[in-house]
């Protein structure tokens, strides 16, 4: 993973990682595929939430982590595909569970436990998001543009978070 920006934020609500996920998501004009690490509860759904609400995803659909059927996918202004990758071992094989047909999609792609995939696995441009708990309000979020060419659309999106 060659990481071309990178960006730490520190979010001190629920209300701040989704508003996070929903910056992004209203500026996407284009798929863009996420992978999202982190311990349980350190806000990765949280941030899908967000994500959806800026993709426009209708607030009829409750988001929520795909633990048991793996992959949601949500129609919106781009489609959005949720992934929760947390019950299965190391590596997946994503040829498998259909996700190589998605991942090179022109949809919005989040990945939980996205670690469970071999770095081979990866598309060439995709956004790397870890998530750590730094209290019980409080997580840091580092944000990694790995092989994405629009440098200032991340500092547009994650700068004024900093």
């Amino acid at each position: 993973m060659t990481a071309s920006i990178q960006y730490d934020i520190i979010t001190h609500s629920p209300e701040q990682t989704q508003a996070l996920g929903k910056n992004l998501g209203q500026r996407l004009d284009q798929g863009l595929v996420l992978g999202l690490n982190g311990d349980l509860g350190s806000g990765k759904t949280c941030f899908v939430q967000g994500l959806a609400s800026g993709l426009e995803v209708s607030a009829a659909y409750d988001i929520t982590s795909p633990t048991y059927t793996l992959i949601h996918e949500y129609p919106g202004r781009l489609p959005l595909y949720h992934v929760d990758l947390y019950r299965l071992e190391s590596p997946v094989d994503p040829t498998v569970l259909g996700l190589d047909e998605i991942l090179y999609d022109n949809a919005v792609v989040a990945v939980e436990w996205a670690d469970r995939l071999a770095p081979r696995d990866w598309p060439p441009a995709y956004l790397d998001l870890v998530f750590t708990i730094e209290s019980d309000d409080s997580r840091r979020i580092r944000i990694q543009a790995c092989g994405l060419a629009d440098d200032n659309l991340l500092k547009e999106l994650f700068g004024k978070f900093n």
